[in-house]
């Protein structure tokens, strides 16, 4: 009987032992308080050399002047190189865009070369600004409220990453960083990685005065990318 139960407990004990690894691969986020999952995901895209950014939507109010989508690189340089697409008066025009030394460079439709522009005409921040820690996406994070976690799930390339949702809202004050004409409270909610890699954010309001409430989704994938970006 004891030669029996003895590889049948060692068995079990090793099965067990297996559970509880797996579920410690999974629940990285969930040992953390989604005030500290947050400040996680903020340190580390404070602390990397650039990222690959997107920003989009697909309800920008009609007769709005305002930004589409924006696709690009972005480093603390600060800098940007990428493209913006603006609508005005109906119409999309796709400006590829260089933001360094505190000036935005861009080539413009129906022109020739480049020129420096004032992107709060076109209600657009300054793109190399969007990874400032103080005036950028990551200031968006410490400065949400009422956080709430989500279920954790595998995703990324392969699966190989365990994601949680936080939701919580932001305030108009903050938001203005990403839109300048931002006004309201925010519904917002992000996807973190175990690793404390924010991926993506929604965010939910009124961005344009006099328009309904959309959402702008933004996306953050290949941290650590470096590019020397210059003006053109």
């Amino acid at each position: 009987m004891r030669t029996t139960l003895l590889p049948a407990a060692l068995v079990a004990g090793l099965l067990a032992l297996s559970l509880s690894a797996c579920g410690g691969d999974d629940g990285g986020e969930a040992d953390r308080s989604p005030e500290e999952a947050l400040a996680a995901a903020k340190q580390t895209l404070d602390d990397t050399s650039g990222v690959a950014l997107t920003l989009s939507t697909d309800d920008l109010p009609d007769g709005v002047t305002g930004v589409e989508k924006a696709e690009g690189v972005g480093t603390h340089a600060p800098a940007f190189d990428g493209t913006i697409t603006v609508v005005l008066s109906g119409q999309a025009f796709e400006v590829p865009v260089v933001a360094v030394d505190g000036k935005v460079h861009v080539q413009l439709p129906l022109t020739t070369g480049w020129q420096d522009i004032d992107p709060a005409e076109y209600g657009a921040p300054d793109p190399a600004q969007l990874m400032s820690p103080d005036a950028g996406f990551s200031s968006l994070l410490d400065a949400t409220e009422d956080l709430e976690a989500g279920e954790s799930v595998r995703g990324g390339e392969d699966n190989k990453e365990v994601l949680t949702e936080y939701t919580g809202t932001v305030s108009a004050d903050v938001v203005k960083n990403v839109i300048p004409t931002a006004t309201g409270d925010f519904d917002a909610t992000y996807t973190i990685t175990d690793d404390g890699e924010l991926r993506s954010a929604d965010l939910t309001g009124v961005f344009y005065e006099d328009a309904d409430s959309m959402t702008y989704t933004v996306t953050f994938d290949d941290y650590g990318t470096e590019q020397d970006i210059t003006a053109p």
